[in-house]
């Protein structure tokens, strides 16, 4: 069963006990992410961590000690050659 078919169900059990029916399936999905994201945040910082930026520095480390580790100076520099790595003279 979907969540149409149980909103159809719970909408007529509402009607036949004379209450509200329920709110239409995903209405309050972003609601709910929003909570949970507020959430996450006022835990970190009650257990003293960064509020803010957390996954930006995790995937700033991992991608540090991939390029640390996994490829040669060599390629760097081939990558880097072209229009893009040459410098302007200051004065243009």
């Amino acid at each position: 069963m979907d969540a149409i078919q149980q909103h159809m169900i719970d909408s007529y059990r509402a009607a036949q006990r004379g209450e509200l029916p329920p709110p239409l399936p995903g209405r309050h999905d972003w609601g709910v992410v929003r909570e949970a994201r507020e959430r996450r945040r006022f835990e970190a910082v009650i257990a003293g961590r960064p509020a803010y930026g957390r996954r930006w520095a995790a995937l700033r480390s991992l991608v540090g000690k991939l390029g640390r580790s996994g490829r040669s100076g060599k390629s760097r520099k081939s990558r880097k050659s072209g229009k893009f790595g040459k410098c302007r003279p200051s004065g243009a």
